[in-house]
């Protein structure tokens, strides 16, 4: 069999539904993104700054809320996404902030549930707090890829958070840190964080753009609005 009738026979890979969150302070006109380097352990990007974030869990979509999602952010992901799968996005992208950093954007609520996951909000006294979270961009890995994401880029300013702690490093992210937008380009990143750190200055103020999805379409890279 030859290698293109072998291409044509292996099933495409769906992309799996993820979420990640870009945590950003001002002073001034200065703007600090926190980012971390991902463990020389990982398969995938391995030694590279990226923001928190990761796979939606089945948990992520039943975990008791403090706020809903903004329904100008709502209503952009109900396009192409249920309801539930865009709230559990924007919950997962809370959820991996706080395994990864030790950061909760959280207020304080009753957490219900009893899951594993939300341990930290529990001990806390907190729930997350998807009110605060606001879309930057969504980003879809090609087709071709061994691993392939529906990721969706949401941010949320630094006093959000349930308290001052500082970020803690993880097994997931070493070196986290407070870098500026102008820093943080001299970082080793992959293709998609230099796309994200870009789309994040379309959506900041004080002239925030439309945000934008990265997909491939018949073999090339395009941008179309959300």
């Amino acid at each position: 069999m030859s290698d293109e009738r072998h291409r044509k026979d292996v099933k495409p890979i769906r992309p799996r539904l993820a979420a990640s969150l870009i945590l950003t302070r001002r002073d001034g006109d200065r703007v600090d993104v926190l980012m971390g380097r991902r463990s020389s352990k990982h398969v995938f990007m391995p030694n590279k700054y990226v923001f928190p974030g990761g796979r939606v869990d089945r948990a992520d979509s039943t975990a008791p809320l403090a706020r809903d999602l903004d329904g100008r952010v709502l209503d952009l992901m109900a396009r192409t996404l249920d309801p539930r799968r865009a709230r559990a996005a924007a919950t997962a992208a809370i959820r991996e902030t706080a395994e990864e950093t030790g950061l909760l954007i959280a207020r304080q609520a009753p957490m219900r549930s009893r899951h594993a996951n939300w341990s930290p909000f529990r001990d806390a006294g907190a729930a997350p707090d998807l009110g605060s979270l606001k879309l930057i961009t969504r980003a879809i890995t090609p087709p071709g890829r061994t691993r392939r994401f529906d990721t969706w880029f949401f941010t949320a300013d630094a006093s959000a958070l349930l308290d001052d702690r500082a970020p803690e490093p993880s097994d997931e992210l070493e070196d986290v840190q407070w870098v500026t937008l102008a820093e943080s380009r001299d970082l080793d990143l992959p293709m998609v964080t230099h796309f994200v750190l870009d789309e994040l200055k379309r959506v900041l103020p004080p002239a925030p753009e439309h945000p934008r999805c990265m997909r491939a379409v018949r073999g090339k890279m395009i941008l179309e609005p959300l």
